[in-house]
This record gives structure tokens, sequence and C-alpha cells, in this order.
């Protein structure tokens, strides 16, 4: 499966206790229930970030709207199930990372987004390309925002969703 197996060329950083202990307090003190320790600097090509997800944190569906912005996930603990969507919002396929070591790579202008399978999880993220939240990210108009009365209801549907038979 060439999103499973992908080849990198770059190292991930090893996380110091403190930034452990820091990551995890803050996903479960923020409103969203995550917290993203960003390790590239403001401007630079290579993005790097180490996502510390506690299970009730729901993000919105989102693309990232360029021909190069690949984005590849490495599971650090925990676990998690990435979704794959068609323009229409229905699931196509999902990819479930289980065991530290196992990384999954999201293609160009693919909808996805992912749920928590552990209590809580980190997740290591690269992505090529200058940051800017404007471009960054387009949301899917066919799923919730994440404050909305019914992002619950459709966050519940994503974690009930039994992986393919």
């Amino acid at each position: 499966m060439e999103n499973l197996n992908f080849k990198f060329d770059y190292n991930i950083p090893k996380l110091t206790n403190e930034a452990l202990s820091i990551g995890f307090k803050s996903a479960q003190l923020s409103k969203r229930r995550r917290y993203p320790l960003i390790i590239h600097k403001k401007g630079d090509e290579f993005n790097q970030v180490f996502n510390f997800i506690c299970i009730d944190s729901y993000m919105r569906p989102h693309l990232h709207p360029s021909d190069f912005m690949i984005e590849k996930m490495h599971l650090i603990e925990g676990s998690f199930e990435l979704f794959f969507f068609d323009n229409n919002g229905k699931i196509i396929n999902s990819y479930l990372l289980d065991r530290p070591g196992q990384r999954v790579q999201v293609p160009a202008m693919q909808w996805h987004t992912y749920v928590m399978r552990s209590n809580f999880a980190i997740i290591y993220e690269t992505m090529i390309g200058k940051y800017d939240p404007l471009t960054w990210k387009k949301m899917a108009d066919w799923a919730p925002e994440e404050e909305a009365e019914n992002s619950k209801e459709y966050f519940q549907t994503l974690q009930s969703f039994k992986g393919w038979s």
C-alpha cells in the first residue's frame, strides 16, 4: 500500500521528558483537546510538528490545497485511524496505526481526518511548503466545524466506524 510504505530521508527528533509532559498537559487543558509542538522555524520549507491528541479531539476533515503538499504521519505513541473521504464526505479508505513506528502519508489534495483509538496519541507530522494559515488547509464544507452543535454527532459517527471488512 503506497500510503503506508513510503520512504523518508529525515530523522524524527527525540522528545525530552519535559516536552512529553508539556505536550500531554497542554492537550488535556486545551479546548480542542490537542496540542501541536512545532519543531520547524517560521518560514521553513520543511514543516515538522508533534501533535499530542486526546481521544475526544475532533478535527474537521480538510485537505491541503496544493499538488506538492503530501502530509506524512508517524505514530510515536498510542493509536489512531486516518480517514480518507471523497468530495461528498463519504469515507473511501481508512488506515489504523496502532504500533509505534508505523507511518502513513496523505496524498496531495486528499480530504482526511483522524480519530484517536487510544486515550492519547502522539503523531509526528511533516509536510513541504511554507506555512500560511490562509492557504495551508481547506476545510470540508460537508463536515461540521469543530465548535458546531452537530460536531459531536458527526465525530461519534467517525469514532464508531469499524474499518473495512
